[in-house]
This record gives structure tokens, sequence and C-alpha cells, in this order.
């Protein structure tokens, strides 16, 4: 049984699901590359467990990180259950196949100081200026992802009720609210949108079409070279930046959960990490034990 035949078939099983387009692109990678490991073992059929065992070994001589091992076997857990779940294999050779413990590591959050100096300079006014100025105002007021920023349409952006509408992972659909300086930014920036007949797309390029996360992931790094910034930038570490500060001003981690999108409260408690002098301020300020009266 050649199991590589069905690939294109779990891919649009999956896409049907809602993954998102990212990681099913991550997934045909991984099975081409286990793919092409067990080819280098002659195996071109139906693997065995201790044959993505070896492939695993292989992986680790490469230097793979244990995060990236980690995902690669997921891929292959979601690919042979998929198999095993049309009948077209008896058993699943993924069973109690071990991923490494990935270290935990938390993106960095930039100072809340330091991106209002930077977002509060002033803008270039050119049609890309702007757009660009829009985009990351849009990335750190509201926390989206930058693949969710990058599949926005305009009818997605209410000014007037100052909310955008977002689809996450899973296509799980959130309204996020917008501050002042993305909605004045995001004005300014539809006033001169350039878009290709069609093209429904809230950021689009210097071709009208659909601004890619990669052209984000690079503009926003040159911006932050060119605005004087004595750090790398992503829209990452912008997202993380919005829910740290949230929660430094806030306390309420289930708000900033909502906000975010994510389904589980223990992927923000890691993501919105704090140290432990402000969650102490937290404790002495609400907690009604944490006080003790003057002698």
């Amino acid at each position: 049984m050649n199991p590589w035949a069905h690939v294109a078939a779990f891919l649009t099983a999956r896409q049907q699901q809602g993954q998102s387009p990212h990681t099913l692109a991550a997934y045909r990678r991984d099975l081409q590359q286990l793919q092409d490991l067990l080819a280098e073992q002659d195996c071109t059929g139906m693997p065995q467990r201790l044959q993505l065992v070896a492939a695993l070994k292989q992986l680790s001589a490469r230097d793979t990180g244990a995060r990236s091992l980690a995902r690669k076997i997921s891929a292959w857990r979601s690919f042979f259950g998929y198999l095993l779940a049309q009948r077209l294999i008896d058993s699943d050779p993924t069973l109690n196949l071990k991923a490494p413990k990935a270290g935990a590591r938390l993106p960095k959050a930039v100072p809340a100081e330091t991106l209002n100096t930077l977002l509060d300079q002033d803008a270039d006014d050119s049609a890309l200026g702007l757009r660009d100025h829009a985009l990351f105002e849009l990335l750190y007021g509201s926390g989206l992802r930058v693949s969710e920023a990058a599949a926005l349409d305009v009818a997605d952006v209410l000014l007037d009720a100052g909310w955008v509408q977002v689809t996450g992972k899973g296509g799980k659909m959130r309204q996020v609210p917008l501050g002042s300086h993305s909605i004045s930014a995001l004005q300014q920036y539809l006033a001169c949108r350039h878009a290709a007949a069609g093209e429904t797309a809230l950021f689009t390029n210097r071709h009208g079409r659909r601004l890619t996360t990669r052209q984000m992931q690079n503009r926003l790094r040159l911006w932050a070279l060119t605005h004087g910034s004595d750090r790398h930038l992503s829209p990452h570490m912008l997202r993380h930046s919005y829910a740290s500060h949230l929660l430094q001003n806030t306390g309420n981690i289930r708000a900033v959960q909502e906000l975010l999108g994510h389904s589980s409260l223990s992927t923000t408690q890691q993501y919105t990490k704090l140290d432990f002098d402000h969650l102490a301020g937290i404790y002495d300020q609400t907690h009604p034990r944490a006080k003790r009266k003057n002698d």
C-alpha cells in the first residue's frame, strides 16, 4: 500500500475542517520530508514504527530542534490517523511514537514607551507609508496575528462602530475593538488605498493585490530600522506586547484570552507572562487578606 498517494486527499480533508493555509503548507512539507527520509531507507510503501524512529534520528542528527521535531511528529500522526480512519491501513505506525519535549520559549514584549515613541513619529504620507502605519497601529492596537491582518477585507473593518471582525485559527470569528490611533491611521490609509479590479483586501501592495504575511514582516522590520529602533521588530512581538500591556494594566486574563482568540487559557497564561513584582502588586492592591492593618 502506498500511503503517499493519499496525501492530497488528506490535505483536502484538513482544509475542509478549517485548517489554515499555513498549517496545510507545513503538513505538506513535513510529509514530503518524511517520504524522502523513508526512501533513503529503501522504504517506499507503508512504513513501520522502527522506520519512523530511524527517520527521527536522522532529523535529530541534522540538528533539528525539539520544537520542530514535535511539529513533524504531530503532522505524521495526523496523516496516519486519517488513513486509519479511512480504513486504508490496519494500524497506526505513529502509536507511542514519543515527541521530544520542547522547552518553553516566550516571545519578547517591547516596552510600551518604546512602541508609543516609534508609532507617534510622523508617518510617511505616501500611500505605502500610510498603509504601513495603519498596519502597525492595527497589529499593536488590536493584537492581531499577522495571518489575520493579511486576511482582512475592507468590509471587515467598521470604523464608525470601532471594531474589526477577525477570522482566527480554525476559521473562528471574533470582534476586536479598534483604538483611536488605529481608526485615525486606517481612515488616512483608506482614503488613498490602491486596489486592483475586484480586490477586496484591506492591505494591498503596490500592484493593488493582497499584501502577504511575508511582505508585512519585511515592512515592519524595515520601518523599525529606519525609525531608529534598537531592536528587531516582528508582528508576533507586537501581538505579545499588546497582550502583556493589557494584562499588566487590567489583570483580566479572561478578557485578554477573548481578545487574542485563544481557545485555551493556558496559552494566554504562557503568552502574557508577567514578572513576579507586578503580580505581587496586583495581589497587594486587590486581595482582601493581602494588606495588613497599620500598627
